[in-house]
Parts: structure tokens; sequence; C-alpha cells
């Protein structure tokens, strides 16, 4: 019997033992499962991320109390920041621009970045923007000197309430000490890139309620001019649709938009996984979890990496993002619209990506007479130019052969939705692309939809590639 109650003894000392790690690992495979529930989310370069993440399991006892203390996403962070430049002004922008910025060891590209900003904003743009700069370095005596010079030279945007320039104290970091070091990375990178997840962290909390939408950039960043009006064309254009992030560059964390409701939730997001991976891997796991099955990166770019050196050690970083224009002054309007084709889609080469500024297309099977794409706006319109593109560079020859470009108005229910009982030709399609100018001088009434009508037979598949609408502004704009 004695020999019984110590196996028994044992046993129980065994599952005590046993409980912390078996945690960390249902904790860890339940975190992944719920980032790759649905194969279709998952990009190649998720799938490599999660072969290696798996090997570095969760501390538990650390991230079971963190999971206990951000239950409420929809809250803030309880942070006391210092504000260093300006004050919040009580009416919500447009446009919050987020920078985090720390002492480099060479270079420091942060003035011209702020100056890039709003020199390349137009007066009725820069009342829709407020510029939030996190100096998030603990050397205060840098910051008070940078503060300073910040305060020089853009006064007139303080007092305007423009700009601001905050700093988290200390204190309300986590440790960075004794960091896991996924991916082999070195230690000082390790505590770098997780300073970093929250620095950004602390910038969103903070940036909650200033504005309807947030953008993150870096601080060594130079803007296209007007960038503003484009980006807001782009959004106006997704109206009604779902999404998470969209992208106005290719490059790390630059150019990235959000809801501002949806600041906290990816403020906590950062702050509990800090010391797991570099942001940008982040905001890519953040926007699947939200479910945002695609990327939608814009082009051209508005926003291009303007620094030499790093801000990690003063390494060389020439990344330059190629799609980057300086003057975007002929990106489309492309009113919200609902799309329709009988054409037959291939594969997930849906008609909405041909509607689109995303680089993507619509790729159907061989057409037919008679078939049709078409375009039924939510509002009418006065629209002043259209531009069709079809085929690609690798695929010169799934291009629309023979076809007619269509506007129509008088909208009727049918069985298949909404559409237009009377059209008007504006013109064929020559080498598959077609381009109509002063559209509005030609048709007497408000647009409501725009056709594609396929005029006779190929054998070859179609892409539509691009469709661009331009509409005419209000005479007030």
């Amino acid at each position: 019997m004695r020999l019984m109650w110590k196996s028994l003894d044992k046993m129980r000392c065994f599952r005590k033992r046993a409980t912390i790690p078996f945690l960390g690992f249902l904790l860890t495979f339940l975190l992944f499962l719920n980032l790759y529930i649905e194969d279709g989310y998952v990009l190649e370069e998720d799938k490599r991320l999660l072969r290696e993440t798996s090997a570095h399991p969760l501390n538990s006892e650390r991230y079971v109390h963190t999971f206990r203390d951000l239950s409420n996403f929809s809250g803030t962070i309880n942070v006391t920041y210092r504000y260093l430049a300006g004050t919040p002004l009580n009416r919500k922008k447009y446009l919050t621009i987020g920078l985090a910025s720390v002492k480099r060891k060479r270079g420091n590209y942060l003035m011209e970045t702020i100056k890039s900003i709003f020199d390349q904003s137009s007066y009725d743009e820069l009342k829709e923007i407020v510029v939030v700069v996190h100096l998030a370095d603990s050397d205060l005596s840098w910051c008070e000197n940078l503060v300073q010079e910040i305060t020089r030279k853009f006064a007139h945007h303080i007092i305007a309430g423009r700009l601001l320039v905050i700093h988290a104290p200390e204190e309300y970091y986590p440790s960075l000490d004794g960091l896991k070091r996924n991916y082999n990375d070195p230690e000082d990178r390790v505590r770098f890139r997780s300073k970093q997840n929250v620095d950004y962290a602390f910038l969103l909390n903070f940036c909650t309620n200033l504005s309807q939408f947030y953008m993150m950039l870096e601080d060594d960043v130079r803007c296209s001019r007007n960038f503003l009006t484009s980006l807001k064309k782009v959004v106006n254009s997704r109206e009604g649709s779902y999404w998470v992030m969209l992208e106005f560059s290719k490059l790390g964390y630059i150019g990235k938009l959000y809801h501002s409701k949806d600041l906290p939730r990816l403020a906590h997001f950062l702050l509990m996984f800090y010391q797991e991976m570099p942001c940008d891997w982040l905001l890519i796991h953040f926007r699947g979890l939200l479910a945002q099955r695609d990327v939608l990166r814009f082009k051209p770019s508005l926003f291009q990496h303007m620094g030499y050196y790093s801000s990690y050690k003063g390494a060389e970083n020439k990344l330059k993002d190629d799609d980057f224009e300086e003057d975007s002054v002929d990106i489309p309007d492309n009113p919200p619209a609902t799309i329709y084709t009988n054409i037959n889609v291939f594969e997930n080469y849906d008609a909405t990506k041909a509607y689109s500024s995303v680089d993507e297309y619509f790729w159907g099977k061989p057409p037919s007479t008679g078939d049709f794409f078409v375009i039924v706006f939510n509002k009418s319109t006065k629209i002043s130019k259209i531009k069709i593109a079809t085929g690609t560079d690798d695929r010169q020859n799934d291009i629309l052969h023979r076809g007619a470009l269509e506007v129509g108005e008088k909208l009727v229910g049918t069985k298949k939705g909404r559409q237009c009982s009377s059209y008007i030709t504006l013109g064929e399609f020559k080498n598959g692309n077609i381009e109509v100018q002063d559209v509005d001088h030609k048709i007497a009434f408000d647009i409501e939809c725009v056709r594609i009508v396929v005029t006779a037979s190929q054998k070859e598949w179609l892409i539509i590639r691009s469709i661009s609408l331009w509409t005419t502004q209000p005479p007030s704009q």
C-alpha cells in the first residue's frame, strides 16, 4: 500500500511539472490554428514563417498573463504620454500620419520626412491631416534637441494642430532582456525589433481617436505630390467593400493604411507579440486574423524610402520602391460600383480585380459574340475620361480582339441585378485597348453604367488588366 501511495505522489508531481510546457504548446497551437484556419488565407511566405515560428513555443506563463490583461482589445493601453510639441485638436481629421523615430548612428531623415509630408500637400489637404511623431529614444537630451529643431522649422504647423510630437516614458515598456532569439537573430537585433514593435504599439494607441484613418510611415520617407487626394480616391472607390489594410508602398511598413477604429486591436496585438517577429510580419498576421484574404496594394506607390542608413546599427539600407511616382496626378477615381460579367471566370481572377488600382486583373475563358462586362455605379456620375487596357506583357494574345465600349442610363431591376436599359457606344477597341477623352462633353446624361461588349468570338482567353475612370469634379473643387 505504501508503495502505491508513493507511486500516486510521483504521478501528481509529474502532472504538475508537465502542465506548464503543455499549456505553452497548446497556446502556440491555438494561436497558429487561428492564424491559418483557412488555407486560402495563407501566403507562401506565411507558410515558411509558420514552420519557423513553430520551433519557438510561446512562454506560457508570460502569455497567459498577457492574454488575461489584454482581453478587452477595444480599449486603449494605459500609457501617460509626454507632449513634447503641440496638443490634439477636438475635431477629428480625415487622416493621421504616424512616425516613430529613434537616434541613429548614421544619418537622420526625420526632418526631411516631415517636410515632404507638408510640402507635398495642398492647403486644403493640410486641413485634413495630422502628423504624430513618437520620439521613442531613451536619450531624453536627444529628444529635447530634436524637438527644438522641429519647433523652429514647423512652428506654424504645430500651432495649427497639424503636428504633434510625443514620447512614451521608458517605464511603460516591457522587459527587453532575455528575449527569445527567434529565426536565429542576434540578441541585439531581437532587442531592436522587439522595442520597435512596442514603439509602434504606443504610437498607434495614442492616435486612436484623432482621425477616421491612420497611415503608418517610417521616418525616412518622401511623399508623392497630393498623396492625400490619391489616397482618398482609392478609399472612396472601395466604399462598401471590406478591408483591413490598404498598401500604398511595397516596402516594409511604409504606406500602410488602417481604419482608426482598428488601432486599439493592432496596438494590443503588437504589444502582445512584441518579441516574436518583426513588425511588418506581425502586420501580415493581423490582416489575416481580421479576415482580409488578399494583399490590397495600389500602384503607383505614393511613398518612397529615401534613407541610406538603417536605424539598426547604421547599416546600409538602399531599398527603393520602383513603383513610386513623384507626381501621381493621373490616378483614376473609379466610383463605387457593382461589377457583372457573363464571361467564364478563370479561378479567382474575378471581375472586380479589373476595376481597381491593385496589381491584379480579370481573366476569363474565350468570350463569344455578345458577351459583356458591366460596371453599374452606386450613384449616377459624370465621367470625363475612360481608359481600358487588356492583355499583359507575358500574355499579349489574351486581349479583346473585337469589342465596343458603351455607357448607359435608365437603371432597371432584373433577375441578375440592376442593369441599364439604354446604352450609347463611345468607341471600338484597337489592339486590345481603348481611351475616350471628354466623355462628359459627348454624353448629355449622368452615366449609370459602363459596358464592354464582345463583338466577335475569339479563341484566345481574355485578360482585362485595368479599367480606369475619371469623374468630373464639381466647380467648387
